[in-house]
């Protein structure tokens, strides 16, 4: 991996004398082949007239004929596949169907406002899942309850998959069994015969309260350009390919919902928080982008749109780094080529939504369980806010990614999953880099993932602690 490549060489160590020569030797980066696909995620004209209620026809309909394929290859292909309004009580079939999962902690603002129950305020909750939880199933026309044979808390609204079973006397369809989309086909890996690496970031958290991140940070900068370290640690830098931002490079402290509502002779003479930040993102990215191709995706607490899929960064707000023609402003989520290698992932938003909505805790999991559901954001737009499409719903996966992973993370995560048909994943969880000084090496060739970490001096720590970087 990375740390054998920037392994300590004889006579090249920084506690070595010098060398004769003048100048130390050069190592050139590698440079990957790179095509972005993000695509689908670039929105044209935005009009928010339209109803929430296509993106679910649309979703429906899009993935209709792949669950009915794949409930054929489970339970045979004489199976009954009948919509809801077909039904005939006993009968054995199949139904595919978006699930809708009734939820009594669900924040309402109806329940807020309502006159009719002066409730007292309710606690800070970080789930909202409860045993009373409900399971329905619905299509064009109808819907239907669920009972049997499925868990209410690892779905979340807006899946789609298919159930088998029967309906009972009681007008509820009993499971018996069901199945997802699962993954997509996807195209072979390339085999490459040098290691070549992609480092994924993300949480940077510029402007907050994290002063003694910004050494880690510019540690992780340092290291990237191959001012840090010796001949070794350079040649090992040289071998990094690109660097991809996953969202939240400012921090949230920069938002300051107030500023909207203060009289404006108040806020005439005040700077936001976010601008200071800018400048100095900027600064960090032209650093960057001098030695190095950098994607940089928005996040929850960046200046740009909240809703999904969020626009790039506007190219006004960095002046330096900008022009660099190695400074790719991307949507969020993202998906990019590179080595023939596909990536894929989200700054964190639909990770941490459907951790409220489930029973799921591990963010690996829920990755998992997106990919298996062929959808990045079932819960938008019910819990996760969305744009209203109505002709195709962007976050279906037509294709299977070599690499899936989403950022803001509490702290490192990576696994290899395997698909029906032979596909190979790497879910990889990148740990917010303003709490945990971590990042991420992605390994293009061995499609291996390892934490790099940073640590410094801190006020709370002992004042012998030494300054490190590990791998």
């Amino acid at each position: 991996m990375f740390s054998d490549l920037s392994a300590l060489r004889p006579g090249s160590s920084l506690l070595c004398p010098p060398d004769s020569e003048s100048q130390g030797p050069l190592f050139d980066r590698v440079k990957p082949a790179y095509s972005p696909c993000s695509e689908n995620f670039k929105l044209g004209d935005r009009s928010f007239s339209r109803q929430y209620a296509h993106i679910y026809a649309t979703r429906l309909m899009q993935m209709r004929p792949l669950l009915s394929e794949r409930a054929q290859q489970k339970w045979g292909v004489g199976v009954q596949i009948r919509n809801l309004c077909d039904l005939q009580m006993g009968e054995q079939c199949c139904i595919v169907g978006t699930m809708f999962k009734h939820m009594e902690l669900q924040p309402s603002i109806l329940k807020e406002i309502s006159e009719e129950h002066n409730l007292l305020p309710q606690p800070v909750r970080m789930k909202f899942i409860s045993e009373s939880d409900q399971l329905i199933l619905e299509d064009e026309l109808q819907r239907i309850k669920l009972e049997g044979k499925i868990d209410a808390g690892t779905f979340v609204t807006g899946s789609v998959i298919a159930i088998y079973g029967a309906e009972n006397n009681d007008g509820k369809f009993t499971v018996e069994d069901f199945c997802t989309a699962d993954l997509p086909l996807q195209t072979p890996r390339p085999s490459l015969t040098a290691d070549r690496f992609v480092l994924l970031a993300s949480g940077l958290g510029l402007g907050g309260s994290h002063g003694d991140s910004m050494l880690a940070l510019q540690l992780l900068v340092d290291m990237v350009t191959g001012q840090l370290g010796d001949q070794g640690e350079q040649s090992g830098a040289a071998t990094i390919s690109r660097v991809v931002l996953a969202g939240n490079l400012l921090s949230q402290s920069t938002q300051d919902k107030e500023a909207s509502t203060r009289a404006k002779y108040l806020t005439k003479k005040t700077q936001a928080g976010s601008v200071e930040a800018i400048r100095l993102l900027d600064e960090l990215l032209l650093q960057l982008v001098a030695s190095v191709p950098v994607d940089v995706m928005p996040g929850q607490y960046d200046p740009t749109n909240y809703t999904l899929p969020q626009q790039p960064l506007h190219r006004c707000m960095f002046p330096l780094s900008t022009t660099y023609p190695t400074l790719q402003l991307t949507t969020n989520p993202y998906q990019a080529s590179i080595d023939s290698l596909r990536f894929l992932g989200t700054s964190g938003q639909n990770v941490s939504d459907i951790q409220k909505y489930s029973s799921l805790d591990c963010h690996l999991d829920i990755l998992e369980n997106t990919l298996r559901l062929r959808h990045l954001a079932p819960t938008a737009p019910d819990t996760l806010g969305c744009y209203p499409f109505y002709q195709k719903d962007p976050f279906i996966l037509e294709e299977c990614p070599h690499v899936y992973f989403s950022g803001n993370a509490p702290f490192y995560m990576s696994r290899r999953i395997e698909g029906p048909d032979g596909q190979e994943v790497l879910l990889v969880a990148i740990p917010e880099f303003c709490s945990t000084r971590t990042a991420c090496l992605v390994n293009l060739r061995t499609l291996e993932c390892e934490p790099i970490s940073f640590s410094s001096f801190s006020a709370e720590e002992d004042e012998e602690t030494e300054m490190n970087v590990s791998h």
